[in-house]
């Protein structure tokens, strides 16, 4: 049995070992949250069909394992803004699985953020799914398999990705920032190895700070810079590929850098919300006496402070209260309006 080793993914390593040595399917959908490994799981797999098929395996396998990769059989788009670009997936993955490989027998293609491609993109692969050719495999990457649909995700095999465990998040951030913080990021971070690389940067220590406070008002101007940044960067890059020739028409640049704006955004603010409603929780652990079970182990001080006097059950409302704002926002309610509400109605509960 051609064995695959994944970290801190046994399960989905035993699936994707058992499909290598059985003949790998035509599609797979691989599921699970954000910094679960599922990027690097996708490159060693893709790695071992095209080494399978290859007159010198290892160096097929080398050259797919690059990022970027210059095999020439192995085709990986990930969205340049918000969504996956319509044209890109018909022209890169539904027109060239017709194209027998160019070396070795299979080709293999990768599809980064799946549930960034529109309804559009995703009704057109359909067929490429249903009736793809014997030397072509695809490989679809999400973190929000739910945004998928139905007749997508029902034709591939589903790979599941747990979020990666506390210890090994721990092992990888070493040297990032002292133990405690360090510790802290790693809990924070739900298993997302992104987002506790995030919560260890200047703008995620900001973060931790602003939730730990309460200050909406610098919540959203942190998810305002946020996005500002994140549409400036996406414009710069798509005005770049327009000029190597990659036909865009200046509104789609536009509209790409806008909804890439707009996505940071809606992810800074869902962030800072997790993060406060991390803290109450953390307030009701050491109100009750629990401080071993606290998440934001490097500001204990801070907790005991604020949690002198308080009601757990009080702290426990609060962290509620906030994660039902998180859910109202994605219903497009007012931010601001939704936000001042919360922070009032947080003040009156754990002043």
């Amino acid at each position: 049995m051609v064995e695959l080793a994944i970290d801190h993914q046994p399960r989905a390593g035993l699936a994707l070992s058992a499909a290598l040595s059985s003949g790998p399917s035509h599609a797979y959908l691989f599921r699970g949250p954000r910094g679960a490994g599922k990027r690097a799981a996708a490159r060693s797999f893709a790695a071992e069909i095209l080494a399978g098929g290859a007159e010198d395996p290892d160096g097929a396998r080398r050259r797919a394992m690059l990022d970027p990769s210059p095999h020439p059989d192995l085709v990986w788009i990930a969205p340049r803004g918000a969504q996956h670009l319509v044209e890109e997936v018909r022209e890169r993955v539904i027109r060239a699985a017709a194209y027998r490989p160019f070396e070795g027998e299979k080709r293999v293609f990768v599809i980064e953020a799946a549930e960034a491609m529109r309804d559009e993109s995703q009704n057109a692969l359909l067929k490429t799914l249903e009736e793809p050719p014997e030397f072509a495999h695809l490989i679809l990457l999400s973190s929000e398999p739910e945004a998928l649909l139905e007749t997508v995700s029902s034709r591939c095999q589903a790979i599941d990705f747990a979020p990666l465990p506390v210890a090994a998040l721990e092992a990888q951030l070493s040297g990032a920032g002292d133990a405690d913080e360090v510790a802290a990021a790693a809990r924070l971070s739900a298993g997302d190895l992104d987002r506790a690389r995030f919560l260890l940067s200047d703008p995620g220590r900001k973060l931790r700070v602003q939730a730990q406070e309460r200050n909406w008002e610098a919540l959203l101007v942190a998810a305002e810079a946020a996005g500002e940044e994140a549409e400036s960067e996406t414009r710069a890059a798509l005005e770049d590929e327009a000029s190597a020739g990659i036909k865009r028409s200046a509104r789609d640049v536009s509209d790409e850098a806008k909804r890439a704006g707009r996505r940071r955004r809606t992810e800074i603010l869902e962030l800072d919300l997790e993060l406060t409603a991390g803290w109450f929780r953390d307030l009701a652990a050491v109100a009750s006496g629990a401080e071993e079970v606290v998440f934001n182990r490097d500001r204990l001080d801070a907790l005991r402070s604020q949690a002198a006097a308080l009601d757990p059950a009080s702290a426990r409302r609060a962290a509620e209260l906030v994660q039902d704002t998180r859910r109202r926002l994605e219903l497009n309610v007012s931010e601001e309006l939704a936000l001042e509400a919360l922070f009032f109605r947080l003040e009156g509960l754990v002043a």
